[in-house]
C-alpha cells in the first residue's frame, strides 16, 4: 500500500510496508524456559533480557526456533549497548555443539516492542538475513505470559528510509504432553504447587476428554450439514483414530488399571527409599555423637 503527495515540480511518494510476510515461525519450549530463567537471574538494575535465537528456517520460510542465549546489555532512555564480543564468544560455542543451529534472530522480555527494539534488530539485521524478533512477557501484563514475534519491514519516504515498521507473524508451539504441563504451570500467575504425577495425569486426561468432545461435535456437525467439511481435519481424524490399538474395553481397562499401579509402586518404593535413607541418617548421626 501507498499513498502519494503531489507538488507543482515533483512526486513524493511515501511507502507504507504491504502485507505481512510469507514468514511464520515455531519455537520449541526450551527457548522459553531460557529466557524465563534468564529474566529471574537477570541484574538487579536491568529493566529487561535481551539475547540471540537459534534454530533453522526451512524452504517455506518456517523459522525454527531451537535454542538461545542472553547477551548482556546497557539501555537508556535513546540508546542500547550489546557486549558484541561477548555474543560472537557464545554463538561460536553454541556452533562447536550443533552446527546446524544458526542465528534466526533475537528476544527480548517485556510486553511488545519497546523503543529501543530497532536499535537491536539492525545489530541483528547484519548478522542474518531478516531476523524474527520474539518478545516474552514476563510480567503477565493481561494475566497472562504474551508471547509473540515479529519481523521488521522499513517506511521510506522516497528514497530516505524514516523507520521501522514491525510486523507480527504467526508463531507456533508444539509441546509434548509432559512441556504442555510445564508451560500451563509457567503462563499462570501463581500456583500452589507443582503437581505430582497422578494429578498430572488427571489434568492430562481432562485435557484429552475436552479435545475428544470438541472432535465429536465437528464430526456431528458436518455430517448434519451445519459447517462445511475440511479434508486435512478428516484426514488428522482419520490419522488419530487409526493410531489407537483395537483393544477391548475390558483390555483396555485392563492395561490402564495395571499402569495406575506399576505407577503407584514407584510412589511407594521411593517412599519407603527415602524413609530408609533418612533413618539411616539419623543413625549414623546418632551412632557419631556417642
Amino acid at each position: 500500500m501507498a499513498t502519494a503527495a503531489t507538488t507543482s515540480s515533483k512526486q513524493t511518494v511515501l511507502q507504507y510496508p504491504g502485507a505481512a510476510p510469507s514468514v511464520s515461525a515455531r519455537i520449541h519450549p526450551v527457548v522459553l524456559f531460557n529466557i524465563c530463567d534468564a529474566f529471574v537471574r537477570r541484574p538487579d538494575q536491568a529493566g529487561r533480557v535481551i539475547g540471540t535465537l537459534l534454530g533453522s528456517t526451512s524452504s517455506d520460510g518456517t523459522v525454527e526456533i531451537k535454542n538461545s542465549y542472553v547477551v548482556p546489555h546497557n539501555e537508556s532512555a535513546d540508546q542500547v549497548a550489546l557486549d558484541i564480543d561477548y555474543h560472537h564468544n557464545m554463538f561460536v560455542s553454541h556452533q562447536k555443539v550443533n552446527p546446524k543451529e544458526v542465528i534466526v534472530g533475537w528476544f527480548s522480555t517485556g510486553f511488545g516492542v519497546s523503543g529501543g527494539s530497532s536499535l537491536i534488530h539492525e545489530f541483528y539485521s547484519r548478522e542474518v538475513q531478516n531476523p524474527i524478533h520474539l518478545t516474552v512477557d514476563t510480567g503477565f501484563t493481561n494475566g497472562e505470559a504474551s508471547i509473540k514475534a515479529y519481523v521488521s519491514a522499513n517506511l521510506t519516504l522516497g528514497d530516505r528510509q524514516l523507520a521501522a515498521h514491525f510486523q507480527e507473524i504467526p508463531l507456533d508451539m508444539r509441546l509434548i504432553e509432559a512441556e504442555r504441563v510445564g508451560f500451563d504451570l509457567l503462563k499462570n500467575t501463581s500456583v500452589d504447587k507443582i503437581p505430582n504425577d497422578l494429578e498430572g495425569m488427571e489434568s492430562s486426561m481432562e485435557r484429552l476428554y475436552t479435545l475428544i468432545n470438541d472432535v465429536y461435535k465437528y464430526v456431528d456437525d458436518v455430517v448434519e450439514g451445519r459447517v462445511q467439511g475440511d479434508n486435512n481435519i478428516g484426514r488428522f481424524i482419520a490419522e488419530a483414530l487409526a493410531s489407537l490399538p483395537k483393544l477391548s474395553p475390558a483390555a483396555f481397562d485392563k492395561v490402564f488399571n495395571d499402569k495406575i499401579q506399576d505407577n503407584l509402586s514407584l510412589v511407594y518404593l521411593s517412599s519407603l527409599t527415602r524413609t530408609q535413607l533418612s533413618i539411616a541418617e539419623k543413625l549414623n548421626t546418632a551412632a557419631q555423637i556417642l
